[in-house]
């Protein structure tokens, strides 16, 4: 069972107002963009999430160093390092939005190489997959369908319901 962000907040920061400031201190202009709300400030939002987001900015300070280089990084991975539009649409994300793009896009990239690595296997080395037995075909529905109404008496065919006969009116 984890802690309630509470008792996390004390081991690690002893209270809120000492974790409100270690997060203003790593919301420099490299790496946050201003989205407060003014009269709010951060002191108002839930402890859960100004953990995540302390750990969020730490580690994308560490790892990136700031905003525009995680972007590249991110551009970078998908192969779209020329895309201005692309970019200008990452600009707007916030750093958590863009880490998580980044951990997609490399989970993406890896799959990507180790498929391309197994194909590029000569065919006696690739895994070979196995056919699946067929199920055995089933009767159509209209043969059930045909095999549970009798046959009609004298060859003659039942009378359609709903429709009328025509009559003349004289």
């Amino acid at each position: 069972m984890s802690k309630p962000p509470s008792s996390a907040v004390k081991e690690r920061f002893e209270s809120k107002d000492k974790l409100v400031a270690a997060v203003q201190k790593l919301a420099t202009t490299d790496l946050w963009i201003d989205r407060v709300n003014d009269t709010k400030g951060l002191g108002r939002i839930s402890n859960a999430k100004l953990l995540r987001l302390h750990e969020l900015l730490t580690r994308a300070g560490k790892e990136f160093g700031s905003r525009a280089k995680l972007i590249d990084a991110i551009l970078g991975l998908e192969n779209r390092a020329k895309d201005q539009g692309y970019k200008a649409k990452l600009e707007q994300y916030a750093v958590p939005r863009l880490l998580d793009l980044h951990g997609a896009a490399e989970r993406r990239k890896k799959r990507a190489d180790a498929r391309t690595e197994a194909l590029s296997k000569p065919p006696a080395e690739r895994p070979v997959r196995k056919a699946k037995p067929k199920a055995a075909a089933k009767p159509k529905a209209k043969a059930k369908a045909a095999a549970k109404k009798p046959a009609a008496k004298g060859g003659k065919k039942p009378a359609a319901k709903g429709k009328k006969k025509k009559t003349s009116k004289r």
